[in-house]
């Protein structure tokens, strides 16, 4: 069964989100702070881990930097605040997708589903091994390197690669994040830019002269074949 992290210190959202989630047919653990989240994370399995960026003792982008560290677990960030500076640091941190308080269960679930389907459908990728350049990407072993050296990426930032990889072309924002969020529904494709921005961290020798991940004016992104 599909096992689910929510990590929330208000008990109403907390078990909102739990209930709503089983009813989908989910199996869901609770952490109530950022360290007993850190210590389910360490001690089990989980397909997705719903965190909340405010939380009592551990930030929540604190939390989301030490699962990353140790693990490719998809996280979808709580955020109060539909603010860039928040993007930026959650998505730097290692989250896959947000959602800005106050939401709808019904997105919560929709976003969590589109998530958990983009996970089936990684490993489930017949062809596992996708290469532009030096660039190579394992969507099955979630690995990535670069001119054979290894770059940690996130699950989202997997698939951004991926899919520019795919074919030798610019890409919009727009579909960089309809196929990585796996949805239509893209509130602000201002997070394009700050997942471009951290991939070039990881993949590029100066972030600010990018040779691999390059920008099309007027278009978005491409991924250099050489």
């Amino acid at each position: 069964m599909t096992r689910v992290l929510v990590v929330d210190d208000e008990e109403a959202i907390r078990d909102g989100v739990a209930y709503s989630l089983r009813a989908e047919g989910l199996e869901v653990e609770c952490s109530v702070d950022g360290r007993s989240a850190l210590a389910a994370v360490q001690e089990n399995e989980f397909d997705l881990v719903v965190l909340d960026i405010m939380l009592g003792d551990i930030s929540g982008m604190e939390v989301c930097r030490r699962i990353r560290a140790s693990t490719g677990v998809p996280i979808l960030m709580l955020t109060a605040r539909d603010d860039e500076a928040d993007l930026v640091l959650g998505f730097e941190a290692g989250a896959d997708d947000y959602v800005t308080k106050p939401f709808s269960m019904r997105e919560l679930v929709s976003r969590t589903r589109a998530i958990l389907r983009r996970r089936e459908l990684d490993r489930s990728v017949p062809d596992q091994v996708v290469r532009a350049g030096d660039v190579e990407i394992d969507l099955l072993r979630h690995w990535v390197s670069v001119a054979g050296v290894p770059a940690r990426v996130s699950p989202t930032e997997l698939r951004i690669l991926a899919l520019l990889a795919g074919e030798d072309r610019a890409f919009t924002r727009r579909e960089i994040l309809e196929h990585a969020w796996e949805t239509t529904f893209v509130p602000d494709v201002r997070a394009c830019d700050v997942h471009i921005a951290n991939l070039r961290k990881k993949i590029e020798a100066e972030a600010a002269n990018p040779v691999r991940l390059l920008t099309v004016r007027g278009v978005g992104y491409r991924l250099a074949r050489t």
